[in-house]
């Protein structure tokens, strides 16, 4: 005979009080006889828990549910003061702050271009402060924020770009000037989680993103996790040898597509952008241009598939455009034979890395925040 599960009553406690705000964060505001279906707790367990909970500040009433039949029942939400987080993506050119609260809300969304002569410690830090003004009726602090990068990311926050090394220095200061932990991950990666997460990956278990936007860069999910390998370089495609550009040539940039364009006698200065509007157009240099960006980019894929064989290569940022995806598709049809290439388009395009930023935000607030109402404070003197 099995003998009945049992266990400190602190500890039944807890599993059921996160199994509650677990599922108010999920689904907003419910009813005790909801969260009983919801969580599969008893009625006295809820009420117990729910107790617990408005005492600790954790969870508030919310209303009435007058829509069911019977007594019009109370409904009980998180707490709307718990605090947020604050998802951040920095690129070369500008800054976009998001704060978000623990169901993973936007609550006040701020972006700005990155000033020549300001710190963007100082500047990311200005935007958040911007977000926390205009969020009405609440007083809640920031409690962490999640900062996506351009660049190679180390696992204790330091960043490697075009400067070099920082050292963590970007990552120490932004959490000096916010006064809360601050975690830097690569733009792509968050890119690929939102994919994974909510997007063109959810029913992949393992795919790449390629990313195109100034530079081209991978962020890569095997078995349904993101890789960032060893020191954080897994995914830095920009540079993969390709006949016959020169070792170290960078595949796609800006230089790259002015060069393209002289080769064409068209304006060095013509964006990438401006080719891919134009290929779409029907103009035959931008075609050319965009044709040869198209062929570099499934050479890419093709590399990545023969290290990595992933189910899927999903689009993103520029890649997303028509001309591009259409270009794409036909370079790939004629290495079909060799190597057969799946792709697919981003869910978020150009926001996939904002996207990523919000939903790694809101997470880590959820855990940060439950674990606090969770863990009983120490007694004094012990």
């Amino acid at each position: 005979m099995s003998r009945p599960l049992a266990g400190p009553q602190g500890l039944l406690r807890t599993l059921n009080g996160r199994a509650i705000l677990e599922s108010l964060a999920r689904s907003g505001p419910q009813t005790r006889t909801e969260l009983m279906s919801a969580t599969g707790l008893s009625r006295t367990a809820v009420t117990q828990v729910l107790r617990m909970l408005e005492s600790a500040g954790a969870v508030a009433a919310a209303g009435v549910d007058r829509d069911t039949r019977g007594p019009a029942a109370g409904r009980v939400a998180l707490h709307p003061r718990l605090g947020f987080a604050a998802a951040v993506h920095v690129d070369h050119h500008a800054a976009h702050v998001v704060l978000v609260d623990a169901m993973g809300a936007v609550r006040a969304e701020q972006h700005d271009a990155l000033p020549t002569s300001e710190d963007r410690v100082a500047h990311i830090a200005e935007l958040v402060a911007r977000c926390r003004r205009t969020v009405k009726a609440a007083k809640g602090a920031v409690h962490l924020a999640v900062v996506g990068v351009p660049g190679i990311v180390t696992a204790d926050g330091g960043i490697r770009d075009d400067l070099g090394p920082d050292g963590g220095a970007f990552r120490a200061a932004l959490s000096a000037e916010l006064d809360c932990p601050v975690r830097i991950e690569n733009d792509v990666n968050l890119a690929a989680l939102a994919e994974l997460t909510s997007g063109a990956g959810t029913t992949l278990a393992s795919f790449a993103l390629l990313l195109l936007d100034d530079g081209l860069g991978a962020g890569i999910v095997i078995d349904g996790a993101l890789h960032r390998g060893f020191s954080g370089v897994a995914g830095e495609v920009m540079y993969l040898p390709q006949t016959p550009l020169p070792i170290g040539a960078p595949i796609v940039s800006d230089a790259v597509v002015g060069d393209l364009a002289l080769g064409l006698g068209c304006d060095a200065g013509t964006s990438l952008t401006e080719h891919l509007d134009a290929a779409l157009r029907g103009d035959d240099a931008a075609k050319q241009i965009i044709a040869e960006i198209g062929r570099r980019i499934v050479l890419v894929a093709g590399s990545v598939g023969l290290v990595l064989d992933p189910e899927a290569f999903i689009l993103g940022g520029k890649a997303t455009h028509p001309a591009l995806v259409e270009a794409i598709g036909h370079i790939a049809g004629d290495y079909a034979a060799q190597l057969p290439l799946r792709f697919l388009v981003s869910s978020f395009g150009p926001e996939a890395s904002l996207v990523g930023a919000v939903d790694e935000a809101a997470s880590a607030l959820r855990g940060e925040l439950f674990t606090r109402i969770l863990t009983p404070a120490s007694k004094a003197g012990r």
